[in-house]
């Protein structure tokens, strides 16, 4: 099982791994989701996951199988205090269905959101910092009154712009007829910038 919880929502990825177990593809697939909706009833229970979840179950041709299958994760549901609500396998091999949330889930009680990303799994990139450096200095620009121009940013940052981008300093200088000058911050991550009035 592969489990991803997100803000929307729980998704749970049922795949076979190395497991060919019986002589056939189509009795191995009934086999493994059989396991997986018990795994999955228990999981929930253990991480405390609760509103939206979506479990894609492998695609099973024989409809007996799936109903099987939605019996016995029903079944294994049935021993859990949370309410839960569940549809029937769509045609995509989904089943939708919610769990009352009791408290935070597992991760939530555990983990706390990532500083730099603030949970979102990824940061922008330094070619993208650069270029909101660059509007930010046009904007502070229009919008008040300095001679000079400070860019306090991360180390990366401020090497990308002084090695690669020198050029757009130099035509962003004559064009808002300021001086920009760059102080590298060890301690700012990547996405963090400053633009100080002098």
């Amino acid at each position: 099982l592969i489990i991803d919880q997100t803000e929307a929502m729980t998704t749970i990825d049922v795949n076979t791994g190395a497991y060919v177990g019986h002589r056939t593809l189509e009795e191995t697939i009934y086999k493994t989701n059989l396991e997986a909706a018990q795994a999955i009833a228990r999981q929930l229970r253990l991480r405390n996951l609760g509103g939206i979840i979506i479990i894609d179950f492998i695609d099973m041709e024989d409809e007996e199988h799936k109903r099987q299958v939605m019996r016995t994760l029903e079944r294994a549901l049935e021993r859990d205090h949370a309410r839960t609500s569940i549809c029937e396998i769509s045609s995509l091999g989904l089943v939708e269905m919610t769990r009352k949330r009791i408290r935070e889930s597992l991760g939530q009680q555990l983990c706390e959101p990532c500083p730099v990303c603030s949970g979102r799994g990824r940061v922008k990139s330094v070619e993208t910092v650069c270029l909101e450096v660059f509007r930010e200095i046009m904007r502070s620009s229009r919008q008040f009154e300095a001679s000079k121009l400070l860019v306090v940013a991360s180390p990366g940052v401020v090497d990308r712009i002084l090695d690669e981008q020198s050029t757009t300093v130099a035509e962003l200088e004559e064009l808002i007829g300021k001086t920009i000058r760059f102080q590298r911050e060890d301690q700012y991550e990547q996405e963090q910038f400053d633009v100080v009035l002098l």
